[in-house]
């Protein structure tokens, strides 16, 4: 009911950027936060960064100040740009979107497939 398609995935070398994208499309009513996530080998998945519907961010603490979150609430795309990137930032990059749907009265949360970011010389 609720899909999320994520793209900008790849492989970087330390120091360099990327940005990734989330389009998310379906049965949303009113989105309440859209976020980003991710998950390196034997480590728990950690919160990136999230917006919330009034615009507010929170980042994880490993990555303030060289990532940035984003929305274009038209298209219900959520953006992270990743700057001055570090070996330690490679993991698999989930996406997430809490809404409401048509409908419904509580909240869903729902993940994208992952994009793998690589960060290596």
């Amino acid at each position: 009911q609720v899909q999320l398609v994520e793209s900008g995935g790849g492989l970087v070398q330390p120091g360099g950027s990327l940005r990734l994208s989330c389009a998310a499309s379906g049965n949303i009513g009113r989105v309440n936060s859209m976020s980003w996530y991710r998950q390196a080998p034997e480590k728990l998945r950690e919160l990136v960064a999230i917006i919330t519907s009034d615009g507010s961010t929170d980042y994880g603490d490993s990555v303030k100040g060289r990532f940035t979150i984003s929305r274009d609430n038209a298209r219900n795309i959520v953006y992270l740009q990743m700057n001055s990137l570090k070996p330690e930032d490679t993991a698999v990059y989930y996406c997430n979107a809490d809404v409401v749907r048509t409908y419904y009265n509580s909240p869903s949360s729902h993940w994208g497939q992952g994009t793998q970011v690589t960060v290596s010389s």
